[in-house]
């Protein structure tokens, strides 16, 4: 995987409506694009992302836009310092945002629900979920980090607690549950009398 050479896009698309505009940014984003300025943006010359670029790019032109799709093999390292440290930056970014959700918002709701002892299976897979949606988050960033980032590490291990938190919150759970279980009263196994037997019902009164 050669991450020095290079794609450059440069796009234009209708300013309305706006949603034309936000959806070109997004799917750009999502695959990692740096933007360099608004409507200029670059990328690693990997096969899949330029078989993305070619889907992106005939939208572009479906929605009544142009584009410029220019390979940049040789880059002064001044420029490509600058655009390798760009990328960096843009992971770091999204590392921060992870590590940020996991110290404050998954972790406040571990406290909350601890709190108020709301230990149920119900709680702990919604919490369970949440964790998942975090890690799927993480693995598309890494997906995106072409140059290790810094910062990947530091989310790695702020997800390592979450997952440590939410098994002290499971195991709570557990204790809840078999200490509920164990006040339930038994079975009656046996069914109450209804009626005397007929001996008793029949049985002369004594004179």
């Amino acid at each position: 995987m050669d991450l020095h050479r290079y794609i450059l896009l440069i796009y234009q698309v209708p300013s309305q409506p706006s949603g034309i505009r936000v959806s070109v940014w997004r799917e750009l984003k999502k695959i990692g694009a740096l933007y360099l300025q608004q409507s200029v943006c670059i990328l690693p010359e990997l096969d899949s992302l330029v078989v993305t670029l070619q889907k992106i790019t005939e939208r572009i032109t479906e929605q009544g836009g142009n584009y410029h799709l220019l390979p940049l093999h040789e880059l002064p390292l001044e420029e490509e310092t600058k655009i390798i440290d760009g990328f960096i930056a843009q992971s770091n970014l999204q590392y921060d945002e992870i590590i940020e959700n996991c110290d404050v918002n998954f972790s406040k709701e571990i406290e909350f629900e601890t709190f108020r002892q709301n230990f149920t299976y119900a709680e702990a897979e919604e919490i369970g979920q949440e964790l998942d949606k975090i890690r799927r988050w993480y693995d598309r960033v890494v997906e995106r980090d072409w140059y290790d980032a810094a910062r990947r590490e530091v989310a790695k291990k702020s997800i390592e607690r979450c997952e440590q938190q939410l098994e002290e919150f499971e195991e709570k759970v557990f204790l809840k549950q078999v200490e509920d279980e164990s006040h339930v009263p038994p079975l009656i196994t046996e069914k109450k009398q209804l009626h005397p037997r007929r001996t008793e019902r029949n049985h002369p009164h004594k004179s």
